[in-house]
């Protein structure tokens, strides 16, 4: 299975950076998009700085700026099986909805959609406006996965770590892949 993760400027970064950590853990080939956005919220929510995350991911797979479209899964001739992105700014969100694809994140979505290949979005905004709702549902309608990354409380989470590896985990069913990330519903 071939991933591509993108991250974007939306507050949550850690969910993208836990979830990277996670695919790598599993054994996935992991490509790895963060925009200009993602590097200012990485350094403002800490995360160690972009500087040394960015240099962290590079040790999990390859690294692309948002600019460079001359990245393989530009094309559908060469599309990944899933492409996520984790955490999705209401941005790119409503370009990938509309179909403006300026920079390789939009590009990739797009890609996965026309090839059929698994898209999943996990926006991070609230309250959602009418046009937020109406561009999920738009993405929805065409295969997209919204995934917004809203914790369960039922496993009783201690701290955040706990409340980030619940979302993730939940992303990670969505892929198929197999993980302990959280206590499972028994009722």
């Amino acid at each position: 299975m071939r991933v591509v993760v993108a991250l974007t400027g939306a507050s949550g970064v850690i969910y993208g950076l836990r979830l990277v950590e996670e695919l790598d853990k599993a054994g996935i080939s992991i490509s790895v998009v963060v925009s200009e956005g993602a590097k200012r919220v990485m350094d403002y929510e800490e995360y160690g700085g972009s500087k040394r995350m960015l240099a962290k991911l590079g040790k999990i797979g390859d690294v692309y700026n948002e600019g460079d479209l001359n990245a393989p899964f530009a094309s559908g001739s060469n599309a990944p099986d899933v492409f996520i992105i984790c955490p999705c700014s209401m941005k790119t969100l409503a370009d990938i909805a509309n179909g403006y694809s300026n920079n390789i994140i939009k590009r990739g979505a797009e890609v996965a959609l026309k090839e059929g290949k698994l898209l999943v979005l996990v926006p991070r905004e609230m309250p959602l406006t009418a046009i937020h709702l109406e561009n999920m549902l738009k993405l929805a309608r065409l295969g997209a996965v919204i995934m917004p990354p809203q914790p369960a409380f039922y496993h009783k989470p201690k701290k955040i770590e706990d409340m980030v590896n619940f979302v993730v985990g939940k992303i990670m069913d969505r892929i198929g892949l197999k993980h302990n990330l959280f206590e499972r519903w028994t009722g």
